[in-house]
């Protein structure tokens, strides 16, 4: 798909684009390695959501997620963990997808080295666990995923009698909005 029609796709609310990122590809080559996994389990947020990093307004931490959509956002959290956004929504708006899970398809044992032996399920079925198989850390905070090493690749959108949407789990604020969306039946889905 064309460069245009991921930030056209990008531009719309988070809560639309986390649907929509369902089957969608994300993507590692650097000519040596090559990494891909399927976007399994998403999570929208926004500025007007208190369970957002964006909530309080713009600040050097959260600035990305103002930002132009189809960027990374990448915070740390409990002191130990990456975790990654692509930011979406128009400029100056403060809204990101989370990625919560992928399906591992290529690369598999370079991705098993990252998460210390990790295999089959466990390898990216939830947000720190995929930035570790990837090696995503907060040098990737900004990065433009139209442009390699690492690439956000629209897929087929997945039908919606195929995803299952829930309230966003992790979170102690704005629980109970539904903006978390998986794969119905995929094993690699963090919490089902």
């Amino acid at each position: 798909m064309a460069v245009d029609s991921l930030l056209n796709f990008l531009n719309l609310p988070a809560y639309e684009v986390a649907a929509r990122l369902l089957g969608c590809l994300l993507e590692y080559d650097d000519g040596q390695i090559r990494l891909v996994g399927r976007i399994v389990e998403t999570e929208a947020y926004n500025q007007s959501d208190a369970a957002s990093h964006s909530y309080k307004g713009r600040t050097p931490r959260t600035d990305v997620m103002f930002g132009p959509a189809g960027h990374l956002y990448v915070y740390f959290t409990y002191g130990m963990h990456y975790c990654c956004n692509v930011v979406t929504g128009r400029e100056g708006e403060g809204s990101a997808v989370l990625i919560r899970a992928l399906e591992p398809l290529e690369g598999l044992d370079i991705m098993e080295g990252n998460r210390r032996g990790r295999a089959g399920v466990e390898l990216a079925n939830g947000p720190a666990k995929l930035c570790q198989a990837y090696g995503i850390d907060k040098t990737w905070n900004g990065h433009d995923l139209r442009q390699p090493p690492l690439r956000l690749q629209l897929a087929e959108a997945v039908p919606p009698e195929n995803i299952v949407v829930t309230p966003r789990i992790g979170i102690s604020q704005a629980k109970d909005k539904p903006w978390r969306f998986y794969i119905k039946g995929n094993p690699y889905v963090s919490k089902a």
